[in-house]
């Protein structure tokens, strides 16, 4: 480069129809500015710095994430946004050139130059309000990659899933991937962050100071955050959006579908977890991305943590009993210091009480993992928190017919029954899987635990309370009243 202290101007890298302004950190075609995450722009500068020379994989990896553990998947992600950004193959033009088993190659010839600051400074704004990220996603690159495909086909796409699986973390990397491609930036709304009588048409208006007609016209992404605490709202928000903008596009997160025309459906699954059958190496156990989170937020608590052959059976147990859930994790590893891998696992027998301490930096749902199911546990209908509080007896997966036997009662009689697990599952509190044809449910054991505890403090019924009701031609089992002490296997 000529002059890089120049208060004047500004070195200015130049290839085909793009002018790259290094210290600006921005890509202007004529005079329109391309959109680009700051990841993608950092690779971009290794590669255009070393242009007509192969730059290893490994190499762009140490520079654009010199202080993170990151998989290939990144890179190729960024690669790929890159040349849908720069029209790479188009009219035959080349810029970005894979070299199998090497790295990548940056073809096109390239000319330095400087160009006034002023003319700069005047194409520069802001194109997104999403927070920094402190910490790299670990174990999403699979389903981070196949949103971040999925999402410029679709104007609505809902990432549903449980208090504490990770939706935020997925969708604000998927954001963060996806600013290069949005035209005019994208803008997240969180819910948890504004009043309950501010309407979330005028919070969003006038985070933009701008009015609808004008928002409306843009090429943008809207990411809603946390739908479930005003889904009614969030419903009629997006509907009235999408018909009003036609290049607008909604990610949104929430404990259940939006059920508006347009909208297409991700569940996010816990992380994968070590089957109980015990591992032979810590490199198995390291194939877990359960095991690779724990792994990860452990060397932030403990410099030079490692994942030693005595420490398997404790972390795979503590990532099984904490159901692989992200946040419940990183809350267990707030402790690392006072209990140890072995005084963690010991505690975990009542994990809601251990998991009480949290990040105070975090928001007031991600503090503590009780914090987080109260959200999802308040939301229910009274119907719904009974059904949830009795069928916390299973602790393995149970059919409709095991729910009916357990849980009928005066206030949940056996139609009533039906509804209320259809109703839990849709907001990801049961979940549903197939077994040669037959329906089966689950309650993560995190959420078991909540569901117990608010169980056993109920007062002792009065005889004018709901009792136990055995159905008619099947066996009767213990009433849930008797099955208190102990959880049904």
């Amino acid at each position: 480069m000529d002059n890089l202290n120049d208060s004047n101007s500004a070195p200015v890298l130049r290839f085909g129809p793009y002018a790259f302004h290094l210290r600006q950190r921005l890509i202007l075609e004529g005079d329109r500015q391309l959109r680009m995450g700051g990841r993608a722009l950092d690779i971009l500068q290794v590669l255009v710095e070393h242009a007509g020379r192969v730059v290893r994989k490994e190499q762009l990896i140490a520079c654009v994430w010199p202080t993170s553990v990151v998989e290939e998947i990144n890179l190729r992600v960024h690669i790929a946004a890159l040349r849908r950004a720069l029209r790479d193959g188009e009219n035959g033009q080349r810029y970005i050139v894979n070299v199998p088993q090497c790295g990548y190659s940056f073809i096109a010839p390239v000319a330095h130059d400087h160009i006034e600051q002023a003319v700069v400074e005047r194409l520069q704004a802001p194109q997104h309000n999403l927070p920094a990220r402190l910490t790299p996603v670990i174990g999403r690159d699979s389903v981070v990659g196949s949103l971040v495909r999925k999402m410029p086909l679709c104007r609505l796409l809902t990432l549903c899933g449980p208090a504490g699986v990770g939706k935020t973390t997925v969708a604000l990397r998927v954001a963060e991937l996806l600013l290069e491609h949005f035209r005019d930036g994208v803008w997240r709304v969180d819910l948890t962050e504004i009043d309950d009588a501010t309407p979330l048409l005028e919070h969003l208006l006038s985070t933009q100071a701008i009015d609808l007609a004008t928002f409306s016209a843009r090429h943008a992404l809207l990411v809603l955050d946390n739908c479930e605490l005003r889904r009614e709202e969030c419903q009629a928000l997006v509907q009235q959006l999408l018909d009003a903008g036609p290049r607008l596009a909604v990610l949104a997160t929430s404990r259940e579908a939006l059920q508006i025309g347009l909208e297409t459906l991700h569940s996010l699954r816990p992380l994968s977890v070590p089957k109980t059958s015990a591992l032979s190496s810590v490199e198995e156990a390291m194939g877990y991305s359960a095991v690779q989170l724990f792994v990860s937020r452990a060397r932030t608590r403990q410099q030079g943590f490692m994942l030693r052959e005595q420490d398997l059976e404790a972390v795979c147990d503590i990532c099984r009993k904490l159901d692989g859930l992200p946040l419940a994790i990183e809350l267990a590893v707030t402790q690392i210091d006072a209990l140890a891998l072995v005084g963690l696992q010991a505690q975990l027998g009542n994990c809601l009480q251990l998991l009480s301490h949290g990040r105070r930096t975090a928001g007031p749902r991600h503090q503590t993992l009780k914090a987080a199911l109260d959200w999802s546990y308040q939301c229910l209908s009274e119907q719904e928190k009974l059904g949830l509080q009795r069928l916390s007896i299973f602790r393995q997966s149970f059919t409709l017919e095991d729910a009916w036997t357990a849980v009928c009662c005066v206030q949940l009689p056996p139609s009533a029954v039906v509804v209320v697990i259809a109703q839990l599952v849709a907001k990801s509190l049961l979940t549903m899987t197939q077994d040669n044809g037959v329906l089966r449910y689950r309650m993560l054991n995190t959420t078991r635990s909540y569901a117990h505890q608010q169980w056993t403090a109920r007062v002792e019924p009065s005889d004018d309370e709901p009792r136990y009701v055995p159905i008619p031609g099947h066996i009767s089992r213990a009433s849930p009243l008797q099955m208190t002490s102990q959880f049904v296997e």
